[in-house]
């Protein structure tokens, strides 16, 4: 309530100026330990410098990329699951760069809210910096707004931005791409971070108690399997980038194997996924059980247990397999790209992936 003899202030019409700089303060160690070559990243002035030179670029190509969480941010605030989702706020986006051949360089981040909440926007932005370490990129900056009236109490939403370079010549357009060539996929943590909106409906649906043990998964609550962070393929992909052993890369995002793989490729070029190749995780078959999901909506909403599929010449799949297992990654020959209009065929979804769901569906009680 304002009092009429003292006026009015910025802070009496809901926004704290002292709350938004004390998380400037606080968020300043995570930040200056994002540091790499060609950023300092510190806080405070108007715009951020970077130093691609300094960053070892000669002849560099700039390559942007912005993307957000979605409503997987909705169970993060439903339950109180803050400290991943800015882990998949980076690698939304560092993984679209990195599909281009391109080197993450620095982030920039949007938290906006109706009330800075104590602990929150650390908390959220703490899993900004950890998802930059592990992409190798700094954070130099962002945008805190406390907004009142715009987002209901306890609510924020979050978007990024990211800017990568790759040195000309070497970036990745698909023109390399030929039938012949072998697809390889790595596996995802999870979810990631789409179809969310399909996963809540069918919480609610179907009432899932997210705080108790996974049906398929007694060791683990089932919320801590959703809200698993998106990994990050960076580190591992980027040597082999350089070494020219990858000739096209697709990042499963939104639209799944189906409409992401196609992106990737030339005219002319198609993909043959084979679903035998890989076991369609449980985490997957309980989703798809849960709401009687027909494989190809699930190959196209989902990763499906793939978050990056790589396009290789066929002599060079063992070099590659066995640098990216060294590098820690889960690798399967999941297909191969054969002549034909531009496209995705995923063959053999109705009979496996309908056996691994109705394993789910037996243990469902």
């Amino acid at each position: 309530m304002n009092d009429p003899e003292t006026g009015y202030t910025y802070e009496s019409a809901g926004v704290s100026i002292a709350a938004g700089n004390a998380l400037v303060k606080a968020i300043g160690p995570l930040v200056r330990a994002t540091a790499r070559p060609g950023a300092d990243a510190e806080l405070g002035g108007f715009g951020a410098f970077f130093d691609p030179k300094a960053a070892g670029f000669k002849d560099p190509l700039l390559v942007a990329a912005n993307d957000g969480v979605g409503t997987k941010l909705k169970l993060a605030i439903d339950h109180d699951r803050h400290d991943t989702v800015g882990v998949d706020l980076v690698a939304m986006c560092v993984n679209d760069l990195i599909v281009q051949g391109a080197e993450p360089l620095f982030f920039l981040d949007y938290f906006a809210t109706g009330r800075l909440e104590s602990g929150v926007a650390e908390r959220v932005i703490a899993g900004i910096a950890d998802g930059c370490r592990q992409a190798g990129c700094a954070l130099i900056g962002g945008e805190t707004a406390e907004m009142p009236g715009m987002y209901a109490e306890g609510d924020y939403d979050l978007a990024g931005f990211c800017v990568g370079a790759v040195e000309r010549g070497q970036q990745l357009t698909g023109d390399r791409i030929a039938p012949g060539h072998a697809l390889i996929g790595l596996a995802s943590s999870g979810v990631h971070s789409n179809g969310f909106s399909l996963v809540r409906r069918l919480a609610e649906d179907k009432g899932w108690k997210l705080d108790r043990p996974a049906l398929f998964d007694a060791d683990r609550l089932l919320v801590d399997h959703l809200m698993e962070p998106t990994r990050i393929y960076v580190s591992s992909l980027l040597p082999l980038i350089r070494d020219g052993l990858i000739d096209g890369l697709a990042h499963i995002t939104g639209g799944g194997l189906l409409e992401n793989i196609p992106r990737a490729l030339p005219d002319g070029a198609r993909a043959k996924v084979h679903a035998h190749r890989w076991p369609l995780p449980r985490l997957m078959a309980f989703l798809q059980a849960q709401g009687n999901i027909e494989p190809g909506e699930l190959a196209r909403t989902f990763n499906c247990g793939i978050g990056m599929v790589l396009m290789v010449a066929e002599e060079k799949v063992d070099a590659v397999t066995k640098r990216l297992e060294e590098a820690g990654e889960t690798v399967f020959p999941i297909g191969e790209v054969v002549a034909g209009t531009r496209g995705c065929d995923v063959d053999g979804t109705a009979g496996l992936w309908s056996a691994q769901s109705d394993w789910v569906a037996e243990h469902d009680h």
